[in-house]
């Protein structure tokens, strides 16, 4: 008698998990967390930063933009110039984020198929405001009250009150980011509590598989 090969029971598709967090929340340490409880984290900021210089299409085209300063004698993408410039220009920073973030896309693509994961998340800071989380299973958003995410930064940067509060003030608010949010982590009261709450969302994750 011949036995029939089992089938081989069919691979569970990967779930894409977005983390963001106005400036200040604590994402990137929530991201951490993520990842010590053994889940990759996609870190769209940092890749970003390695794309404008690897990217060499990118790089003509965001000279075209910017022009031949946005990079500096040495070839790098000059980050202080840029910033001033997309600051006091809304316009152009749509322009540049329009040419960014498609790379940062194919890139981030490229990676999750390198996953064996069933969650892979994806930390950006810019999730709800570019309807990133449509294509996302679930998403989750760090936040905490203004006050202790400018003292944060302040400490964190060596900036001054306004500086901070420029940047806030150009970023959605949070209040409409928690509409958006599939889990909110608030990050008010250390970093113990945020690690249990980071892991009481992977659970939450967990459970919603089943």
């Amino acid at each position: 008698m011949i036995e029939e090969e089992a089938e081989p029971e069919p691979r569970v598709s990967t779930k894409i998990i977005g983390i963001t967090g106005g400036i200040g929340s604590g994402k990137s340490t929530v991201s951490k967390y993520i990842e010590e409880a053994g889940f990759p984290v996609y870190y769209s900021d940092i890749r970003a930063k390695t794309i404008v210089n690897d990217n060499t299409q990118l790089q003509q085209q965001i000279k075209e933009l910017l022009g031949e300063n946005a990079y500096d004698s040495s070839g790098l993408y000059d980050r202080k110039y840029v910033s001033k410039m997309i600051f006091e220009d809304e316009e152009i920073l749509l322009k540049l984020n329009s040419l960014i973030h498609p790379a940062v896309k194919i890139d981030f693509e490229n990676w999750v198929t390198q996953q064996s994961s069933v969650f892979v998340f994806k930390e950006t800071a810019l999730l709800f405001e570019l309807k990133l989380n449509e294509s996302c299973y679930k998403s989750i958003l760090v936040t905490a009250d203004d006050n202790c995410r400018l003292k944060r930064v302040m400490d964190r940067d060596d900036k001054t009150y306004r500086e901070v509060e420029a940047v806030m003030n150009k970023q959605m608010p949070e209040k409409d980011k928690i509409k958006f949010a599939d889990f909110v982590i608030f990050n008010n009261d250390g970093l113990e509590e945020l690690k249990e709450n980071t892991l009481q969302v992977i659970n939450d994750l967990k459970e919603s598989l089943k």
